[in-house]
């Protein structure tokens, strides 16, 4: 049984399945979202502007994984590592199976409900694997999964107590939320790179309002900011914005709130407080689509440090008896 540190109301065993609940269906949903703004930009610019599927083994970080386990990086093989491939543990098969494991082993502290969609979706795309072959089946699918993933964050937030449980499950969801959110934002930077061609950056704001879109972001843009679309007042947005839930600064906000109510927190949030500061305070008007990867990559980097930070406090329970 897993020890329950003072102060503490869940079980260090069941804060992690918690916490992981969270950042699987989050690691989903914004699969999804990625792959979704990826096609839709293969169907917005024209057939003479190639972009290579290569870009998203990239940016998943996935390139000598994929390498072990296919010998073409086309589109279907690609696509099928990406969704529905159980030998990658990033697909969207193995999170939606990683976050139905995780739930089944902690009903007894979630509505019932909740297991209700997450096995849906589960099933969902363990019986649709040959839709992920044809890119219109791929459309229907993605889709889906997005819907579902919404109707579970929106079912928890009205029907699960706000207590600790709860709390880790956010930890989880906005950890992951700001990772992926960079990585849908480096879209941008690959595309837009000095040794890309000409015809792509004549499409720049064809790019952007993609990725304005698979954040849902793009009314909340043009409400909050101004109607023209540039890639400065996009990566100011999506990265700055205390308002908008998907914006990196946003997403180490809530995860420093839900540092508050939990205990041995103590000096945990400083790591994200710094970043926050930097993020603020940078100037993305100016930057170049090299120094954004740079960027991104450290975001990711320090949005690491606190999930070991998180693990070390709260899930290794030997380690702090």
């Amino acid at each position: 049984m897993g020890h329950q540190y003072r102060g503490l109301k869940v079980l260090s065993r069941s804060a992690e399945r918690l916490y992981w609940l969270g950042r699987y269906l989050e690691r989903s949903e914004n699969t999804a979202r990625l792959i979704s703004v990826y096609m839709n930009l293969m169907f917005d610019l024209p057939m003479n502007v190639e972009i290579s599927w290569r870009n998203l083994l990239t940016i998943f970080g996935d390139q000598q994984r994929f390498q072990q386990l296919y010998d073409l990086p086309n589109e279907q093989n690609i696509m099928r590592y990406l969704l529905t491939d159980g030998n990658n543990a990033g697909s969207l098969y193995s999170s939606l199976n990683f976050a139905r494991e995780n739930i089944r082993t902690s009903r007894e502290l979630m509505p019932d409900e909740a297991w209700q969609q997450v096995n849906e979706m589960y099933l969902l795309i363990k019986n649709k694997t040959d839709s992920a072959s044809h890119r219109r089946g791929r459309v229907v699918l993605l889709a889906e999964i997005m819907r579902g993933c919404q109707r579970f964050t929106g079912f928890l937030t009205g029907a699960m107590s706000q207590d600790d449980a709860f709390r880790f499950i956010k930890l989880g969801r906005n950890i992951e939320r700001a990772d992926m959110t960079t990585r849908i934002l480096d879209i941008g930077s690959l595309l837009l790179a000095d040794d890309r061609s000409d015809k792509i950056r004549q499409y720049e704001t064809t790019l952007w309002i993609n990725v304005l879109k698979s954040l849902s972001a793009l009314l909340m843009y043009r409400k909050h900011r101004r109607l023209r679309i540039s890639s400065g007042d996009v990566l100011d947005y999506l990265i700055k914005d205390h308002n908008f839930p998907r914006s990196v600064v946003h997403c180490i906000n809530e995860v420093k709130a839900s540092y508050r109510f939990l205990p041995r927190s103590e000096g945990l949030a400083d790591n994200l407080e710094h970043l926050s500061i930097e993020l603020v305070a940078m100037d993305f008007y100016h930057i170049k689509p090299d120094g954004l990867h740079d960027l991104l990559d450290n975001i990711q980097l320090k949005l690491g440090i606190a999930h070991n930070q998180i693990a070390d406090t709260w899930f290794l329970a030997s380690a702090k008896v």
